[in-house]
């Protein structure tokens, strides 16, 4: 880039300034992929163009950038929305640090830290050292031109010194003299600088963006071969932890794992009749637990791992010994997941369904195949891989959501349990997003539903019609979940559903004469 540096500098500035076209006093949507997508093109054609290609597993980190980005105006439902961010994001960053070598499938968690804080120290000080470097080189080849440079530089910082302290002055007069004020007023007027703070913060955070992109991209071109590995020749951390130690620790989670299993054996897997002598409905035994049953197996694996790290085995048998003991260990652990899995289960059946329960739904089961490529790496001895297999498993984690539609799904579990005779909040419904509206004005234009689910849905649907009834229609601000469900909210009959609203809350009337509140009563 050093033959070509002022098309990376205009580059970053047309970032810059398209960061503040998309953003500024606009509300999300699609202004972030759109950003995220130019930053990814403008850094391959600058890399590309510089004769810097990628390494060939760097273009799936480009898949990733381009899944993750494009659901960030799909869905509205929070926490997939914020894992669309977060992990356009990380996959960006993953890239400008793996741009040519592409060895990220092998890195450990120490790679992934290490490169992180290089990127950083990158961003930070690169575009300086590049700006000098390009200074030097053109001192080498032209002095004549540096000569002028160094003539037009001090003007500049000049200009930008003299600015803010001629405002001081002119504010501190302006204060001494009505009439001096008054001529300053239309001075200002006419050059439309009643807005100046505004440009100043504006132009200000367009420079910084600007700069850190230079760095990132320069780090890209420089820093990203992956020329060496930490802890691929040797361990990073020594293991120093005695086996006999470890042993016994991995023995006693073991045997207090297999008590709680038998119990659970004997009482949740062996039916409701159980329970209940014990003093517990069922809903009860089920409600409790699923949550604490979900850390023991997270804090199980991170045990295992931070002692598969630090445990010294000096021969074969000890490798199997803690193997062994490691694979007992998470088949107790696999039930306990399963016995997680039935309790929310039963908790859904008996309450309905809400967005923590489906969080935890989903990150169950990734966690249990993440339990199960552990074991798998650890008989394999590819201990190194448990990164890369935490990440696979964040990953899968995120896209299950956004590709499911939590909210609409919410929506389908909860009618099909009123259907079957239980209750249905109608203002939970009217609480999720709008990526719930569609699916709820499809189960209630739907033939052969019962009335008064028929009116909840409606009553529903008349609580989100009257909660974004407004909003900003820039095309920065285009987000498709809101779209579709302005739309679908458009084209659904809802003649009957009287909104009425105070300044405490908002319910809606149905046709039969009913009263239903647009706020839940339902808890995660």
């Amino acid at each position: 880039m050093k033959q070509t540096p002022n098309r990376l500098w205009f580059t970053v500035l047309l970032l810059g300034w398209l960061f503040d076209l998309l953003f500024w006093q606009h509300e999300p949507g699609i202004s972030f992929a759109v950003f995220a997508l130019a930053t990814l093109a403008a850094g391959v054609g600058l890399l590309v163009a510089g004769g810097i290609k990628p390494a060939r597993n760097s273009l799936y980190v480009i898949g990733l950038i381009l899944f993750f980005a494009v659901f960030t105006f799909l869905r509205a439902e929070p926490l997939s929305v914020f894992l669309a961010h977060v992990f356009t994001l990380l996959a960006l960053v993953l890239l400008a640090v793996t741009w040519q070598g592409g060895r990220w499938l092998e890195y450990g968690l120490a790679d992934y830290v290490a490169r992180l804080f290089d990127l950083i120290a990158s961003l930070l000080a690169r575009p300086l050292m590049f700006q000098s470097e390009v200074q030097a080189t053109a001192r080498e080849d032209n002095p004549d031109s540096v000569k002028n440079s160094s003539r037009i530089w001090p003007v500049i910082r000049g200009l930008l010194l003299t600015l803010p302290l001629v405002a001081f002055f002119a504010a501190l007069l302006s204060s001494a003299d009505l009439v001096f004020a008054a001529r300053m007023d239309e001075f200002v007027r006419l050059l439309s600088l009643e807005n100046l703070p505004e440009y100043i913060f504006r132009a200000l955070y367009i420079a910084v963006i600007a700069y850190a992109l230079a760095g990132v991209y320069l780090h890209a071109a420089n820093r990203s071969s992956d020329e060496k590995l930490l802890g691929l020749d040797k361990p990073l951390v020594p293991q120093f932890f005695g086996f006999t130690e470890a042993s016994i620790m991995l023995g006693g989670v073991v045997l207090l794992f297999g008590l709680f299993v038998a119990i659970q054996f004997q009482y949740f897997f062996g039916g409701r009749a159980n329970i209940v002598i014990e003093g517990y409905t069922y809903a009860e035994y089920a409600r409790r637990g699923f949550g604490e049953l979900v850390s023991v197996a997270f804090f199980s694996l991170m045990l295992f791992l931070g002692l598969s790290v630090l445990v010294k085995r000096q021969n074969d048998q000890q490798a199997k010994i803690f193997t062994g003991l490691g694979v007992v260990l998470f088949l107790l652990v696999g039930v306990m997941l399963v016995s997680a899995f039935q309790r929310l289960l039963l908790y859904e059946a008996a309450y309905g369904f809400t967005r923590l329960r489906m969080y935890t739904h989903v990150f169950i089961i990734w966690l249990a195949a993440l339990l199960a490529v552990t074991v798998w790496l650890d008989l394999r001895n590819r201990q190194r891989l448990f990164a890369l297999a935490g990440t696979l498993a964040a990953i899968g984690f995120a896209a299950t959501l956004l590709v499911m539609n939590v909210d609409g799904f919410i929506v389908r579990q909860n009618v099909h349990r009123a259907l079957g005779g239980q209750d249905l909040d109608a203002g939970y419904l009217a609480s999720l997003s709008p990526d719930a509206v569609p699916v709820i004005a499809t189960l209630y234009q739907s033939s052969g539903l019962e009335q008064p689910v028929r009116e909840k849905l409606g009553a529903a649907l008349a609580c989100h019609k009257a909660w974004h009834s407004s909003f900003d229609e820039s095309w920065q601000s285009l987000h498709l979940s809101r779209y579709w469900a302005m739309q679908t909210l458009g084209q659904v009959n809802l003649d009957g559903y009287v909104p009425d609203e105070d300044d405490y809350s908002l319910m809606v009337k149905t046709p039969s004469g009913q009263e239903i509140s647009c706020y839940s009563a339902t808890f995660d």
